[in-house]
């Protein structure tokens, strides 16, 4: 079953919440079942419900194929405990479901979650920020004409560099003097230029349901965009804010591993394991989730914009909410999907799981350290699997410092200081992001697409373990052989004959001998 697209604004999790068991009543097969010799009808067991959910949530874009069969388990336990499913006896309220032959069915009607109404008086408050003085605040008025209707759009930053200033000569002729620029008004600007770029990233015509204005700290984008390493990484000048440094000598540890510089001591059986360990529970002890419990909503909708076709805008939109994180945040996100990112490419980290891979073990263990909600929500740990798996992927592009957004603030502080315009928020006299509509794919050209880039990595693997000089002839025999019982068509492609295998080793090829095969000797009869 296609998923259909969620579009942003509040509450995103509980409309997803509302399609998903719309889809699981709509299309879940139901049949006979006999148990304890008497037969039930229309009806299924808790495996064929996982199969079935679990095959729909993999291919449903709002949380992609990262999803595991243990987090289906999960969800069909928030279905039973919120009535979505009952058992065949009519119970429900508790999370007893395993992935067995346990019966259940679909009661009379299936509570959809009601989406809470604002309070008009929180509207209000909402962007009571916008109007209440214009000499230090600002209004995104008549951004809602200027804004594409389409969500299916690039952005080009490129384009975005080329500003088109829209000043007509009578305003250049009656210009002010250069006035004095304020502290304040350097923050307004910063405040007015990031909102007005997400706005039009997300193709939205207000932000005010996906956030509150309050919220975007100018001194946080500030600092985040100027006090950084060469590597994009954030210097903290407080030391106490940053990762104790037991923590970010295991973190380089793991990312360097095996050649990390920063642990000398001799290793044992399961070291890595261990060092693991006290990475995770260090994350998981954090008060809050790196993205904060206050962004969890504009996050959330940005995972809407996770398609094949809308991964630049994606990219784009996280980029400029990433700079809204509290430095100590931003710092600690970006050193977590750094070593995240290697340890899962590695094909030399050992086994940290005896069940579970290590890209899989990554995001199980830190999805809910990067997001989650100050409330409890039944699709968290999906949403967030889906964004850290998204995170991992691109997290070099999202975390970076976009220099599009500092010449964009300085332009308009040029503007402002020269009197072209008398407030930070007046006019729309910034290098607005300019968009090309992109050719949208069926879903069968994506499964081929998807296809040959998954073997093009794996190929890539299979490379990597080939040329790698540092491991031991045994032990590259050992992955190898491993690689082609996982994947002989990849492995036969790159090994096509018995002699290309070993003159990796410098053996010769072992020919089987045929059978030496002797006359039967002719015996002559005794007779006479």
């Amino acid at each position: 079953m296609e998923s259909r697209s969620v579009p942003p604004g509040p509450y995103r999790a509980t409309k997803l919440w509302n399609e998903v068991t719309t889809s699981f009543r709509a299309g879940m097969p139901l049949r006979k079942h006999r148990q304890h010799f008497k037969k039930y009808g229309s009806c299924f067991t808790a495996g064929e419900a996982v199969d079935w959910l679990y095959d729909l949530l993999r291919n449903n874009s709002n949380f992609g194929p990262e999803v595991t069969r243990q987090q289906t388990i999960q969800l069909l336990r928030k279905f039973l405990k919120n009535h979505v499913i009952e058992d065949i006896k009519g119970r429900w309220g508790s999370e007893n479901l395993d992935d067995n032959s346990q019966l259940f069915r679909f009661p009379a009607t299936s509570p959809l979650k009601t989406l809470p109404r604002r309070h008009p008086e929180l509207r209000k408050n909402s962007i009571e920020h916008f109007s209440k003085d214009k000499d230090s605040t600002f209004k995104l008025r008549n951004l809602s004409r200027r804004t594409p209707k389409k969500h299916g759009l690039h952005f080009s930053q490129e384009n975005a560099e080329k500003i088109n200033c829209e000043i007509i000569n009578e305003d250049q002729k009656n210009s002010f003097d250069n006035r004095e620029i304020s502290q304040e008004d350097v923050e307004e600007v910063w405040r007015y230029i990031i909102l007005i770029y997400l706005q039009t990233i997300l193709g939205v015509s207000s932000l005010e349901d996906v956030i509150n204005p309050k919220q975007v700290i100018p001194q946080y984008i500030m600092y985040n965009m100027t006090n950084t390493s060469k590597h994009g990484i954030v210097i903290l000048q407080d030391k106490s804010d940053d990762l104790p440094h037991w923590v970010l000598s295991a973190m380089k540890c793991l990312a360097n591993w095996p050649r990390s510089n920063d642990m000398n001591n001799p290793t044992y059986v399961g070291f890595e394991r261990d060092v693991f360990r006290t990475i995770a529970d260090y994350f998981i002890g954090l008060p809050e989730p790196l993205l904060t419990f206050e962004y969890y909503e504009l996050f959330v909708n940005i995972l809407g914009l996770l398609q094949p076709h809308l991964e630049k805008v994606a990219i784009d939109a996280l980029q400029l909410c990433c700079l809204l994180l509290p430095p100590p945040n931003r710092r600690k996100l970006q050193l977590l999907m750094r070593m995240i990112s290697r340890m899962s490419q590695n094909v030399d980290m050992p086994q940290l799981h005896d069940a579970m891979g290590t890209r899989s073990l990554m995001i199980h263990t830190f999805s809910r350290c990067v997001l989650c909600c100050a409330e409890e929500v039944d699709l968290d740990e999906l949403l967030a699997a889906r964004l850290v798996s998204f995170l991992m992927d691109h997290h070099q592009e999202i975390l970076q410092v976009p220099s599009y957004l500092q010449t964009a603030v300085e332009k308009h502080l040029d503007y402002l200081k020269k009197g072209h315009i008398k407030n930070p928020g007046d006019g729309l006299i910034v290098p607005l992001p300019t968009y090309s509509y992109c050719k949208q794919i069926s879903a069968r050209e994506f499964d081929e697409q998807k296809v040959s880039t998954s073997q093009a990595a794996l190929a890539e693997l299979l490379e990597n373990i080939v040329k790698n000089k540092s491991l031991p002839v045994k032990e590259k025999r050992k992955k190898l052989k491993q690689f082609q019982k996982e994947y002989p068509l990849i492995y036969q492609k790159r090994f096509p004959t018995t002699e290309s295998e070993a003159a990796l080793f410098g053996d010769k090829p072992t020919i089987k001998q045929p059978m030496l095969t002797l006359r039967k000797p002719k015996f002559r009869s005794l007779r006479y």
